[in-house]
């Protein structure tokens, strides 16, 4: 046994939980914990902003599947975690944020720097607690790496006064993981094998059946099972937002992204269903359209780990609560069990109907030589040049989109962006700490013009820890998803969205980063660009890539409106157009 001070306690815990780095900005309240780091093994990353501390430790779990930590003071340093913390428990991202707090004395007297993080932050963790003893923050530290990684994954924030930090407290050598005490946690239990069973005799049953596949396949690894299903099934598959990546987009069952901006197969596959399984989705409002009127002859297979989203938007026929790791590979025994017994798939007709919308209604663009250089030309490039294997890190509007419908996905956690939240100005720092967890990859952030100048000033931080990825701004001198709204249903009144493109010179700011700093606006100097861009080195890369800036995202589903409603785009006709809002199923 010996004694250590609560902020040599603090470190040991995270070295003894096994975390390899932090993300954090030190001040007043966290400087005790900030001594013994600096001798820790622990690799420490000195962020410009602690929202970009947040959005790095969400990156690198995404990532690695790891959970990410970062660091932060009291009073502002914290409340500027916030919104990454938002965004984390939006997408079940396993983070443990670490806050200083004034001394126990000053707690509640609005000393300086005070704000009650654990109160602001209640409703956006799973945990939270303020630790008023040193030998509490080991078990405290233990349990939040525990919450945030078990059961539906999702942040968790300690904070510990300043005092605390410096008092002593003995440490036990050997007893870790100390004991931990959580009364109210409790795990899921193990998937029901008589729902898994009905599950897969429906699946065999339907004659039109989708895989509706959200996040959590993601979170479980289960991505092998979910692949096991659609090919023992015949079923076609829908890889949400959240999910791209969890099934090849190469793969012939494969129909992309359902939704708001989804393709058209996955959108109307899901409205003409009669069984959709969904795993590890939520049914959520960009995905459903108008929620009564969404597929509205389809029995319901929900499976999830958090029986909280069960039946909270979609009554489910058939309900599966547990880990998905067990349930996926259950099922995919189960249906192959069924199949043996004599259960055939006929999922011939359907598969054929769906073929010939995907040869009807792709995702389409035109880029003329000599035109405005689209943003749909700029990713598949992209895609062609990295064979489809960088790790794409997206920030939120129409180059999150973009990003989405034309990079081709073949492996899960290579696509990371802001879904549930949509947090502007995720891409940079996200991809930096994406980029710190695997090093020996490609990282490119797409991020749109005023997505960059959000948190640009992590590359900073990049430049100086070589961590070397590769910007590419689409730049269309808007807030282009606004502009899109603005122009669709507010009569074209561009109320206050222009950004322009002459300030700032973004290759001049990149340079003044101490990064590489590029520009492109033409289509034949697209592939000499990103080359240049891709190549090798410890250096973050800039690209300006100056796009049209009245180009849209399609298809799209008015928010609210129905997903028969989807609108292909200008590059249909208008009989092209009827056709899709009239299908007629021949089966």
């Amino acid at each position: 046994m010996e004694e250590l001070t609560g902020a040599q306690a603090l470190v040991r815990s995270l070295e003894q939980q096994g975390v390899e780095v932090v993300f954090g900005l030190p001040g007043g309240t966290i400087l005790p914990t900030y001594d013994p780091l600096l001798s820790s093994r622990l690799r420490h990353v000195l962020v410009r902003h602690e929202q970009g501390a947040g959005h790095a430790a969400e990156g690198y779990a995404w990532a690695t599947g790891k959970p990410g930590v970062c660091v932060a003071t009291s009073g502002p340093g914290a409340t500027n975690l916030v919104t990454a913390l938002s965004d984390a428990y939006m997408d079940s991202v396993p983070v443990v944020a670490i806050t200083g707090q004034v001394g126990r004395s000053l707690i509640g007297t609005d000393a300086f720097q005070e704000a009650d993080i654990t109160g602001i932050t209640l409703p956006i963790t799973k945990h939270n607690e303020l630790v008023t003893d040193p030998e509490r923050i080991p078990a405290a530290i233990a349990e939040a790496f525990h919450i945030a990684t078990t059961g539906r994954p999702g942040p968790v924030l300690v904070d510990v006064p300043k005092d605390v930090q410096q008092a002593t407290a003995p440490w036990r050598v050997g007893d870790w993981p100390p004991p931990m005490d959580l009364p109210g946690y409790r795990l899921p239990p193990p998937p029901s094998r008589a729902a898994i069973e009905a599950a897969a005799q429906l699946l065999l049953q339907a004659r039109r059946p989708v895989l509706y596949v959200g996040g959590g396949v993601i979170k479980s690894d289960s991505h092998a099972d979910l692949r096991r299903i659609a090919e023992l099934a015949g079923a076609p598959v829908t890889t949400t937002l959240m999910a791209r990546g969890a099934f090849p987009d190469t793969h012939p069952l494969a129909l992309g992204m359902p939704g708001m901006h989804g393709t058209y197969p996955a959108v109307a596959a899901l409205q003409e269903a009669d069984l959709i399984v969904a795993l590890g989705a939520r049914f959520d409002d960009r995905v459903t359209g108008k929620l009564a009127d969404f597929a509205p002859r389809a029995k319901i297979v929900h499976a999830d780990i958090d029986p909280a989203e069960i039946g909270k938007n979609r009554a489910a026929d058939v309900a599966i609560v547990g880990d998905l790791r067990f349930t996926m590979a259950a099922l995919a025994d189960a249906v192959a069990a069924a199949i043996a017994d004599g259960t055939a798939p006929q999922t011939g007709d359907w598969r054929a109907v769906l073929d010939s919308w995907k040869r009807q209604f792709p995702l389409r663009y035109a880029q003329h030589p000599d035109g405005p250089l689209k943003p749909q030309y700029v990713t598949e490039r992209l895609s062609a040049l990295t064979g489809g294997n960088a790790i794409i890190v997206a920030g939120v509007g129409q180059h999150q989109m973009h990003a989405s419908q034309h990079y081709t996905f073949t492996r899960p956690r290579s696509w990371i962006n802001s879904g549930g939240a949509g947090t502007m100005g995720f891409a940079v720092p996200a991809a930096m700490g994406a980029q710190v967890g695997r090093p020996g990859e490609t990282v490119v952030a797409i991020d749109g013009d005023g997505c960059f100048q959000m948190t640009a000033q992590e590359l900073a931080t990049c430049a100086i820890e070589k961590i070397p990825i590769k910007v590419l701004i689409f730049n269309n001198g808007f807030l282009g998803m606004v502009r899109q709204w603005q122009e669709l249903f507010y009569d074209e009144r561009y109320s206050y969205v222009e950004l322009g493109t002459a300030i700032p010179d973004y290759v001049k700011l990149a340079e003044a980063y101490g990064c590489v700093g590029l520009r492109c606006d033409r289509a034949d100097e697209v592939d000499a660009v990103l080359d240049k861009a891709l190549a090798p080195t410890d250096v973050p890369v800039v690209v300006d890539f100056r796009t049209h800036d009245r180009e849209g995202v399609f298809p799209m589903v008015a928010a609210g409106r129905p997903n028969d409603e989807i609108v292909l785009g200008p590059e249909f006709s208008a009989a092209e157009q009827r056709a899709a809002t009239r299908r007629e199923m021949e089966l």
